[in-house]
């Protein structure tokens, strides 16, 4: 019987129909129950006989692939695939799919939940009232208030619409983007990235990890944006450099930073980043409602068997 392996551990909670569909197709399906994300040695020993796998973040490597000599396809719980070796998967015809908008709402809500978080310092004053020290801050409203927007897939066009709810003006940097669609049905002002960099109050990062996008923000393109500026990351952490933004921040270069992603996951105990007031780091939770999970476990495993079925 042809198996299928699946990592994430969202379809141990909520994909029981999702299995159940698999297995009437004639699959055997191998579920990550453990609650924990497999070790690398314990993902390629499970995937060395699987014709499929739907997958979360673990490391899909030459090696790996080609010791998983029964492997057709590969659906990616989520958009990035940044974790795959996509030379190697298309030299052994490999067939890739991906869950693109499954859990765009909730990536975009993080996002402009940490706007609000940065603008009124909700995260510091609730510390300080716990340690029992009763503050007052003044923060900043969002209304009227600029955004850029790097990265406009189907992400930034949901910050988007989320952020012109509350009265924000969105503009907008995409070298991919069609500029007559974003103005016209999305009402964004597609500009340069230098210009997106000055011109914001936050700057929200959703652009793909790729080697022209490694380290985006840097000291060189930090030093653009306002000092009373904000950047937000929930995509990818390798987009920013991480020693230029402790830098930027402790010397206010900007005003403050949020981020769901970072470059190690979990960060290093005492990383310098997380001894900021005006830093904020998530446990990429950003995909994690129950709402996300299930459409991304439903559109992955259509996905899966969309590509088993055509080979």
């Amino acid at each position: 019987m042809a198996k299928i392996l699946i990592t994430p551990r969202s379809f141990a909670r909520y994909g029981d129909k999702a299995v159940a569909l698999m297995q009437a197709k004639g699959y055997e399906v191998i579920v990550n129950t453990t609650g924990n994300p497999y070790t690398y040695q314990e993902f390629c020993e499970l995937a060395a006989d699987v014709e499929g796998i739907i997958l979360g973040v673990d490391r899909v490597d030459g090696p790996m692939l080609t010791r998983a000599t029964q492997l057709k396809a590969i659906s990616r719980f989520g958009v990035g695939i940044d974790n795959i070796d996509m030379e190697a998967a298309t030299r052994l015809g490999i067939k890739i799919a991906r869950a693109v908008g499954s859990n765009c709402t909730s990536v975009a809500e993080l996002a402009v939940g940490f706007f609000f978080a940065l603008a009124r310092h909700i995260v510091q004053n609730a510390n300080e009232v716990k340690a029992q020290q009763w503050n007052k801050i003044s923060g900043q409203e969002l209304k009227d208030k600029t955004v850029g927007v790097l990265g406009l897939g189907a992400v930034g066009k949901e910050v988007t619409r989320i952020a012109q709810g509350i009265g924000m003006k969105v503009i907008g940097y995409d070298p991919y983007a069609n500029q007559e669609e974003c103005k016209k049905q999305y009402h964004i002002d597609v500009k340069s990235f230098e210009a997106v960099l000055r011109e914001s109050d936050f700057v929200t990062l959703h652009m793909p990890l790729m080697e022209d996008t490694e380290y985006l923000m840097n000291k060189t393109t930090l030093s653009l944006m306002k000092p009373t500026a904000y950047l937000v990351n929930t995509a990818r952490g390798g987009l920013v450099n991480e020693d230029d933004l402790y830098e930027a921040l402790q010397e206010k270069t900007i005003a403050g930073a949020a981020a769901d992603v970072f470059s190690i996951e979990p960060p290093a105990k005492g990383a310098k980043l997380l001894q900021l007031d005006n830093f904020l780091l998530t446990s990429h939770i950003a995909s994690l409602t129950v709402n996300a999970e299930m459409n991304t476990i439903a559109l992955a495993t259509h996905n899966l068997l969309n590509l088993l079925d055509a080979i």
